[in-house]
């Protein structure tokens, strides 16, 4: 299975609008985007355009390098989940650990950007 960006991001960015109680109109209005095309990128249907993305960004309140943050975490740990492995064989302790520690920052980076969108909004 292919992990495709613009699936990521679509999830990120719908994520952080339901985060405002936003509806896809008021956003869709801000940007000034039709509704249909911002709600097929945020169901991944459609790749957003730098200037595109830098416009919904700017409607959500967000910096677009947060948003970028949290698709390359998400990435990480989809990239970690479709790694094959081998039937019995498990993986090396220093593999596990550093597995382990990705997860962890990626949960503490998520955190203070969940933070950082909260203070943004209030």
């Amino acid at each position: 299975m292919m992990i495709l960006l613009r699936h990521l991001l679509g999830d990120v960015l719908r994520q952080l609008r339901l985060r405002q109680g936003r509806t896809l109109r008021e956003v869709s209005a801000e940007a000034r985007v039709s509704l249909g095309y911002l709600s097929e990128v945020e169901r991944g249907q459609k790749e957003a355009s730098s200037e595109l993305l830098a416009s919904i960004c700017k409607a959500l309140g967000v910096p677009l390098s947060h948003v970028l943050r949290d698709v390359a975490d998400n990435l990480a740990l989809a990239e970690l989940q479709h790694e094959p492995v081998m039937a019995g064989a498990q993986a090396p302790e220093h593999e596990r650990l550093a597995e382990q520690e990705l997860l962890d920052a990626v949960s503490g980076v998520n955190d203070v950007t969940d933070s950082v969108a909260d203070m943004v909004a209030a």
